[in-house]
C-alpha cells in the first residue's frame, strides 16, 4: 500500500477528501492530514509518505514551496496539486518540482481516484525500474570480479591486447590509466597443494598489499598474479611480500615463490608478466620460497641484446612469421617460455619444450617448407637469448637449417644450438654468482670490525641486491649461511691476532672484530669455536 498525506487549510475539504475516498481500492492508505505546508513538511520528514495531495494556496507555506522543499529531501514522493480555476497558471509552475498531476476544485471521488491511479501506476513503474537496476547492479557486482580477472589474464597472455583495450575497460572497471605506474607480482605455490590454497594465497596477498593499491588480480595455472600500483618503495614492498609469504606459510605450511617486475605504465602489463616469468625461472638457481626481482636476474630492465642494427634487421626479417595455414591447421606455439628457459640456462626445460614442438610438427605432417617456416622464427627467437658475442656465428647457421632435408636432422640441429645457448647462459650465471660470492668475501674481509656487518647490510648498503636472494645464493654456492661464515671469519682473525703475540686484550679483540663493547659475548663465541676461552688460548703452547 502506498501512503497518502492530504494537505489543505480548509477543514471541510480536508475531512471531505479523507472520508470520501476508498483508499484501498487504489492500492493506497491514508497516512495523515495537515492544515498547512509547515505542518505537512514536518509530517513528511517524520513519516515519508509516498503521495501528497496538497492545496496550492495555504498560509505559512504554500503548496508550491512545499513541493520544492519536499523534492530536495525526498525526490521520489509524488504530488497531486489542488487549485482553484484562477490558479491554473500558478499551478503549472509546480511542474519544475516534478508535480505531474493537478486538479481543479471542487473535486469528486472519480477525479481524485483517476489521479491516484495514474500516480500509483507511475510509482509502480518507477519501483520496477529501480528494482531492475538494483538487480542488474547486484549481478554486475557478482560478475565484475570474474570479468576483471579474465581481463588481466587476457592482457598478459594475449599479444594482441594493448592500450586500446585499456581504453575500453578502464571506465567499466574504474581504473585510472593515465600517469599510473604499476608492478606485477607473480606468486607460485611450491609442492603439492589444493587449488583452494592458491586462492587463499591470492586473498592474503590482496589484503596485505592493501586494496587501494590493487589494480587487478587473477590466477593462471598454479600461479597468482597481482597488478599493483607502484606506491611502495622497493624495500617496503619486499617487506610486505615477506609478510605475505610468512602469513600464508603460517596457515597452510606451504611455501611460495614471488617474482616482482620492474615498475612501468599499467599498459605494459604483458611486458611485466614476461619479466616475472623470467624471474620465476631463476628458482632453478635459488630454490623454492624466494622473492626475486628483475635486478636479481642480472638484467635490471635494461636492453641487453647488444645487437648491431644490421643484426636486428636480419633477425627481424627471419623472425617475421611466414603467411601460412598454421593457425587453421591447429599448430600454434608461443615461444615465450622457451626463450625464458633458454635465457636462464634451464637446459632440461628447453629440451622438453622443443620435444613438444617437434612432436606437434610431426603429428601435423606438414611438408618440409612449412615445417621450416615455423622453425626459422623459433630458431631466431632462441639465438636472441644467446650472448651477443656469439650472435653472428648463430646467424650464419641459418643457411644450414634451410639445407637440412629430414625432420630428425632439423630436430638435432635446433636442439644442439639450444644446448649450446643454455650451457653458455648457465656458465655466465655461474660466473656472475661466483663473482658476487667473491665480492662478499672481500666485503667481509674489509668490514670484519663493523658491528653492523650482516647480510641485510651487505645487500642494501653495498651490493644493492635483494637480501633474500643474496642469502640463498650464498648458501647455495658456499654450503653455509652468511652469518656462520662471518662468525668463522671473525674467529679465525681472532686466532691469528692472538697467535701473533703481543699483549692483546679481550676487549680490544671484541672491538676490532665487530663485537663492539661486549667482550663477554666475544669470549663465549670464541670458546664455542675453539673449545677454550681467549685467555686460555693465549697460554697454549
Amino acid at each position: 500500500m502506498y501512503k497518502v498525506l492530504i494537505v489543505d487549510d480548509e477543514r471541510i475539504i480536508l475531512e471531505g477528501i479523507a472520508g470520501l475516498m476508498d483508499w484501498a481500492k487504489y492500492g493506497t492508505e491514508l497516512a495523515g492530514t495537515a492544515r498547512n505546508g509547515l505542518e505537512a513538511l514536518a509530517f513528511i520528514e517524520e513519516h515519508a509518505p509516498d503521495i501528497v495531495i496538497s492545496d496550492i494556496r495555504m498560509p505559512g507555506m504554500d503548496g508550491l514551496k512545499l513541493a520544492e522543499q519536499t523534492r530536495e529531501l525526498f525526490p521520489s514522493i509524488a504530488f497531486i496539486m489542488l487549485s482553484g480555476f484562477g490558479e491554473f497558471d500558478y499551478a503549472r509552475k509546480a511542474m519544475q518540482y516534478g508535480v505531474k498531476h493537478y486538479l481543479l476544485k471542487p473535486c469528486n471521488e472519480n477525479t481524485i481516484g483517476e489521479a491516484l491511479s495514474e500516480v500509483v501506476a507511475g510509482l509502480g513503474e518507477q519501483k520496477r525500474k529501480t528494482q531492475f537496476l538494483e538487480n542488474l547492479q547486484q549481478e554486475l557486482r557478482q560478475v565484475l570480479p570474474s570479468a576483471k580477472e579474465q581481463f588481466l589474464k587476457e592482457l598478459v597472455t594475449n599479444k594482441m591486447y594493448g592500450r586500446g583495450d585499456w581504453e575500453r575497460y578502464k571506465e567499466l572497471f574504474g581504473i585510472e590509466v593515465e600517469n599510473a605506474e604499476a608492478r606485477l607480482l607473480l606468486l607460485q605455490l611450491e609442492g603439492q597443494f589444493e587449488f583452494e590454497q592458491l586462492f587463499a594465497l591470492k586473498n592474503i596477498a590482496e589484503d596485505l598489499i592493501e586494496r587501494s593499491n590493487l589494480v587487478l588480480s587473477t590466477t593462471i595455472g598454479n600461479q597468482a598474479l597481482l597488478l599493483v600500483r607502484n606506491t611502495y618503495a622497493e624495500e617496503r614492498l619486499l617487506a610486505v611480500l615477506h609478510d605475505i609469504r610468512n602469513t600464508f606459510k603460517g596457515y597452510y605450511r606451504l611455501d611460495a615463490t614471488i617474482a616482482v617486475s620492474d615498475p612501468g605504465p599499467l599498459t605494459d602489463a604483458r611486458r611485466m608478466y614476461l619479466e616475472t616469468l623470467r624471474c620465476m625461472s631463476f628458482r632453478f638457481y635459488l630454490g623454492e620460497g624466494s622473492i626475486i626481482t628483475v635486478r636479481d636476474t642480472g638484467e635490471g630492465g635494461e636492453d641487453k641484446s647488444g645487437l648491431a642494427p644490421e643484426q636486428e634487421q636480419l633477425m627481424a626479417a627471419f623472425a617475421t612469421p611466414v603467411p601460412s595455414t598454421g593457425e587453421e591447421s591447429g599448430f600454434l606455439y608461443d615461444d615465450a617460455r622457451l626463450c625464458l628457459y633458454a635465457k636462464s640456462g634451464h637446459l632440461d626445460a628447453v629440451m622438453q619444450e622443443l620435444d613438444e614442438v617437434f612432436r606437434s610438427l610431426e603429428e601435423h605432417r606438414f611438408d618440409d617448407l612449412t615445417v621450416k617456416s615455423y622453425l626459422i622464427p623459433l630458431y631466431v627467437a632462441l639465438i636472441r637469448q644467446a650472448d651477443p658475442s656469439s650472435m653472428n656465428e648463430h646467424l650464419k647457421e641459418l643457411g644450414r637449417l634451410e639445407g637440412i632435408a629430414t625432420m630428425q636432422g632439423l630436430k638435432t640441429f635446433v636442439k644442439e644450438k639450444a644446448r649450446l645457448i643454455c650451457q653458455s647462459n648457465y656458465d655466465n650465471q655461474k660466473r656472475r654468482h661466483s663473482s658476487i660470492i667473491g665480492q662478499i668475501h672481500e666485503i667481509v674481509e674489509a668490514h670484519i670490525g663493523n658491528p653492523d656487518l650482516s647480510l641485510q647490510w651487505v645487500a642494501s648498503e653495498i651490493l644493492y641486491m635483494n637480501a633474500d636472494y643474496l642469502g640463498k645464493l650464498f648458501r647455495k654456492e658456499t654450503g653455509e649461511k652468511f652469518s656462520n661464515y662471518v662468525m668463522k671469519a671473525r674467529m679465525e682473525r681472532a686466532v691469528a691476532l692472538i697467535g701473533s703475540g703481543g699483549d692483546v686484550k679481550v676487549f680490544e679483540l671484541a672491538e676490532k672484530l665487530g663485537f663492539g663493547d661486549n667482550p663477554q659475548y666475544f669470549s663465549q663465541v670464541f670458546k664455542k669455536y675453539t673449545g677454550v676461552s681467549p685467555s686460555e688460548y693465549k697460554r697454549l703452547p
